[in-house]
């Protein structure tokens, strides 16, 4: 292994969990090991277990200022959240009215926890009541004019002390004042697991009724937390049998995590060894941590305001890159951090960030880092150098203009693939002519391409649209307004002054980029306007050869199905011609890059597409005429949803490729390979600036899936070639092994679980 690989972990994700506190791991194991006794048994042993229980709980009334309230232990925060709402939900029922309609209110930003428990004890306890959210503002702040409004029909309203995605704290105090003075009955559950450790809290002298707590949120570890309940709140217990907890929970106590929560009281309460850095300081940290982050990226949007979040959390987005793309990149470099609540292992956009009303980039962009008051200034200063090596380690991709010394700049050779959703552009780049064409532009990605194109110092020849789009403008307008003013080209960029090239008695307009030419063939049928263009050879086809590298057919044929042909200037009839007439000219092995791509398939062929698409087969074999297909392809099209998310979808998907099922291997049966098998080429499929960061010696070469079309072309004459593939987390390798079994490569495997377990082996 690399040096770079050796990286120390940096851990900056402490909203989702933290480490166990070293003292805190230590007394949970001596309680294991030395004072295991029950704490509801009578002898000795018992005793003494008894003795740190109710150390731990005097030390949380304290902590909480708790007062007369009760602090009883549970398993989490989840529980403590079903035992405030069951208790508060089941005493309510007792006073409603038949004729009344009645609320639950819950904060919009809450975490998911508390709305889907009120659903479902509202919903088990047959109250009925209408569940509402309470609307916040771009500040992340609870609509104070709603709640006065809802609060006096509600049951039960719910809100947090501190959210655990952007950081952002609720003043407490106001809240009370609004909630009492338009219900003084109401019962009122604030979730405060951020909050412990974060900001003051003194319960008693609230009305909040009942407020969990989780361990693990704060150096202990997990399976352990604690509610609060204010003195006089109706209490039910959640979990009935033994009697522990005087009734109030049962089930044997956890003595070891009450014996890590001592310790961590301790700290909470400046009795300790005084790991716990101040209020001023972790400020201080996060001011350091926001300036390496600008500086770092330029372009960065903090999601949430410094002056209403604890000082513990940022929530970020960089204009140009998703959240996938920067925690790929965070990981790279031992960085850990989440896209938004880390609650939810997919990546999507983040609930928080819409309610507060960001735009929509912002919310699919979240990245969280959060670290807790254990951090020390090293730790701080190692997470801002680190955080310097990936924005170089980006400039090395050339997708940020950052200087470093990060090896040299990954060049640009042959042909890119990027994604917008399931929308495609295609870069080709000629590096022996500094050269490159475009093929359907997104707008979202012009910056990137504009960047790309700058710091690989490449004259763009032409950026070029395959059809008019319906599901999203064009940003070839932009592209050209920088590099290419002075071309004259029709509406879909084609150029004006073109080649002329003749094969086999028909006569192509071309464009030249290094040893390749670019022939547009009109291809119309999902659009009036739809064009193809073939990549070729050029000096194969200047002696009548045609020897086809890409087709860019746009949405004439999708991976899967054929592009729609129910807009307003489609016609089946044509595409009926234009799907023989391109593949009478480029056959069934030319790599088809389409301009959209749903399901992670990254190019196809005709011949993989005929294999399961019967009513492309029946066109391409003279099975079916002009009009059966005509007739078919309106059936087909009847199939289509409209929209998916905010994209229009440009064609149906009726069909499914029958794959073989994939060679995965374990860590120890990748090592056993590879001592076994000589010729097996093990392919790292990360992006450049992740290998950059870090990689193994051991691999023979980096396809990130951004080129793994380009990859694909390469090896159409060995498919035999045994691969296996390898990425961070195993998700992009197996989606990556999938589209070469499905173009018939023949040995084909991936690492299960990627790095992430390799490392942990």
């Amino acid at each position: 292994m690399s040096e770079q690989q050796a990286l120390s972990q940096i851990y900056l994700d402490a909203n989702a969990t933290t480490p166990v506190l070293a003292k805190a791991a230590k007394a949970a194991l001596s309680t294991m090991e030395t004072m295991f006794g029950n704490p509801s048994s009578s002898h000795i042993s018992g005793l003494q277990a008894k003795q740190i229980m109710d150390e731990t709980r005097n030390k949380a009334v304290k902590v909480l200022g708790a007062g007369s309230g009760q602090v009883i232990f549970t398993s989490g925060a989840t529980e403590g959240i079903q035992t405030g709402i069951l208790s508060a939900l089941y005493a309510a029922k007792k006073s409603m009215q038949a004729d009344k309609e009645y609320s639950i209110l819950y904060g919009a930003t809450e975490h998911k926890a508390v709305p889907e428990s009120l659903k479902h004890w509202n919903k088990i306890l047959e109250i009925n009541a209408t569940v509402k959210p309470i609307p916040v503002d771009e500040m992340g702040k609870l609509d104070m004019d709603f709640i006065a409004k809802e609060v006096p029909n509600a049951l039960m309203i719910c809100t947090m002390a501190v959210n655990n995605e952007t950081g952002v704290y609720q003043d407490l105090d106001a809240l009370e004042l609004v909630i009492r003075g338009n219900n003084a009955n109401v019962f009122w559950m604030v979730d405060c697991v951020q909050a412990l450790g974060k900001r003051c809290l003194e319960l008693a002298s609230t009305s909040i009724d009942y407020a969990p707590f989780s361990g693990h949120k704060l150096y202990a570890p997990k399976g352990i937390g604690f509610v609060y309940i204010r003195k006089g709140a109706p209490f039910t217990p959640f979990i009935a049998g033994g009697g522990q907890e005087g009734g109030l929970r049962s089930g044997t106590e956890n003595l070891p995590g009450l014996a890590a929560l001592n310790v961590i009281f301790d700290e909470l309460l400046e009795q300790g060894d005084g790991v716990f850095a101040s209020v001023g300081q972790l400020q201080l940290f996060r001011t350091q941590m926001a300036l390496a982050l600008k500086n770092a990226f330029p372009t960065v949007v903090f999601n949430h305001d410094f002056t209403n979040s604890v000082p513990t959390t940022l929530n970020f987005a960089i204009p140009g890159f998703s959240s996938k793309e920067i925690m790929d990149l965070f990981d790279a470099a031992n960085i850990r951090v989440s896209s938004g609540s880390a609650c939810s292992s997919k990546v999507t956009r983040s609930f928080v960030l819409d309610a507060m009303g960001l735009p929509a980039w912002q919310s699919e962009s979240a990245i969280r880092m959060s670290f807790g008051p254990a951090v020390t200034q090293q730790q701080i200063d190692q997470a801002c150098d680190r955080i310097a090596h990936c924005a170089q380690a980006l400039g090395h991709s050339c997708l940020l203009n950052a200087m470093g010394n990060i090896d040299e700049k990954s060049q640009l050779q042959g042909l890119v693939q990027f994604k917008v959703g399931g929308s495609c552009t295609w870069l080709y780049a000629d590096p022996t002519t500094k050269t490159a064409v475009i093929v359907d532009p997104l707008p979202e990605l012009t910056n990137r391409l504009l960047t790309i194109l700058q710091c690989q110092q490449l004259q763009l020849v032409a950026a070029i649209d395959t059809h008019g789009h319906a599901d999203h403008q064009s940003g070839r307008v932009e592209l050209a307004k920088q590099h290419l003013a002075m071309q004259h080209t029709n509406h879909l960029g084609w150029p004006e002054e073109v080649a002329k090239i003749e094969l086999d008695g028909q006569s192509y307009e071309a464009i030249s980029i290094g040893d390749k030419y670019l022939l547009r063939i009109a291809t119309p049928g999902h659009t009036d306007d739809s064009i193809s263009l073939v990549l070729c050879d050029k000096h194969k086809l200047q002696h009548g050869q045609l020897a086809v590298s890409y087709v860019f057919c746009g949405d004439l044929v999708l991976m899967g199905s054929l592009g729609r042909t129910n807009f307003s200037t489609s016609s089946a009839q044509l595409m009926f011609n234009s799907l023989k007439t391109l593949f009478d000219l480029v056959g069934d092995d030319a790599l088809l890059c389409p301009s959209h791509d749903y399901h992670n398939e990254f190019v196809t062929n005709f011949a993989a597409e005929r294999s399961r698409n019967q009513l492309l087969n029946g066109v391409l074999m003279s099975q079916l005429s002009e009009q059966q297909f005509m007739q078919n392809k309106a059936d087909l099209d009847k199939n289509i949803h409209d929209q998916i998310g905010e994209e229009v979808m440009c064609g149906a998907f009726t069909s499914s490729c029958n794959q073989k099922r994939l060679q995965e291997y374990n860590t120890p049966e990748l090592k056993a390979k590879l001592n076994s098998t000589p010729g097996v080429k093990l392919i790292d499929i990360r992006e450049p600036h992740e290998y950059a960061l870090n990689h193994s010696q051991e691999f023979d070469m980096n396809v990130p899936l951004t080129r793994l079309a380009d990859f694909i072309c390469q090896q159409q004459c060995n498919k035999s070639q045994e691969l296996i593939l390898v990425c961070r987390s195993g998700s992009r390798s197996q989606v990556a092994a999938q589209a070469l079994n499905r173009l018939g490569f023949e040995h084909v495997g991936h690492l299960k679980g990627g790095y992430a377990l390799s490392q942990a082996t």
